[in-house]
């Protein structure tokens, strides 16, 4: 799924090819991925882009005096092309391409997702405030106002909440998911059970952790294009989705947990104290 740094990067990367640029058209393969019908998007037909941004993991591409926001769930994607398709949209509901925006010189970009499970959701709004995920989005944790007090006041209000659940909670924190909480954790030296409420070293201790890895994944990604982005995010992974391989700063073995939609990777040296966690939904470390 991408997180904060690859919407990030992918934001900047679409800004850098669509500002100034006017829309043909959007066309829709995908209709179930469409949430909302008023304005319609006949509506973006000739209208210039003003802007893409974000908002935690939602893309916000300002056209004319509309939002096209989108999010792209757990496998979703932008694909850019230079020129016009060669070949018709597909038949609806059949392959992974959700929805096509055509530039008025033919280039543009496929928004396509991956798999029988369908979660990405396109909304066209007049306000990125209407969409209901963007309105309950707690802080954005890179913002200048997101200091350490203001994290340990949301640790302590989260009181005995799982630290990995609190990471991963949009309403809680904005943009950070099941990869970044497991990598922000690994370099914090801390359990993902660790109760939220904690002593202010831990915080601190949390914070830098949290700054540290977000703005290194910013910077990896920075002028990357959107087809380079998801090799560079596994590429300097160090433990989210590298079970069973060593541990790139004390050479354990990465662990994993699963539960019933996602897993979670640690290191019981790093973060555990040596101690394996059970590998079973609503797991407890093992005693």
């Amino acid at each position: 799924m991408p997180e904060l740094p690859e919407v990030h990067a992918l934001a900047a990367d679409l800004d850098s090819r669509l500002r100034g640029r006017v829309v043909d058209r959007l066309q829709l393969v995908s209709f179930a991925a469409l949430k909302t019908f008023d304005p319609p998007v006949s509506a973006l037909n000739g209208e210039t882009v003003r802007g893409v941004g974000r908002h935690g993991k939602f893309l916000d591409i300002e056209i004319g005096d509309l939002h096209l926001v989108m999010h792209l769930a757990r496998a979703g994607w932008v694909r850019w092309r230079d020129a016009a398709p060669t070949a018709g949209t597909g038949r609806p509901g059949k392959g992974p391409l959700a929805a096509r925006l055509v530039l008025d010189d033919g280039s543009g970009f496929d928004v396509t997702e991956a798999g029988t499970k369908k979660s990405l959701a396109i909304h066209l709004v007049r306000d990125a405030a209407e969409v209901p995920g963007i309105a309950r989005l707690g802080p954005e944790p890179l913002d200048p106002g997101f200091t350490e007090d203001v994290l340990s006041g949301i640790l302590a209000t989260a009181g005995r909440a799982q630290i990995k659940g609190v990471l991963r909670s949009q309403s809680i924190i904005a943009g950070i998911g099941n990869a970044y909480s497991d990598e922000i954790l690994h370099a914090a030296k801390m359990s993902p059970y660790k109760p939220a409420a904690m002593a202010p070293d831990d915080v601190a201790r949390l914070y830098t952790a949290m700054q540290d890895t977000l703005r290194a994944a910013i910077a990896r990604a920075d002028g990357l294009a959107a087809s380079e982005l998801k090799a560079e995010k596994k590429s300097n992974l160090q433990v989210h989705g590298r079970n069973g391989q060593p541990c790139p700063v004390c050479g354990d073995t990465v662990r994993q947990v699963r539960f019933a939609d996602s897993t979670l990777e640690y290191c019981p040296t790093c973060q555990t104290g040596g101690k394996p966690l059970a590998d079973r939904v609503l797991s407890r470390l093992l005693k």
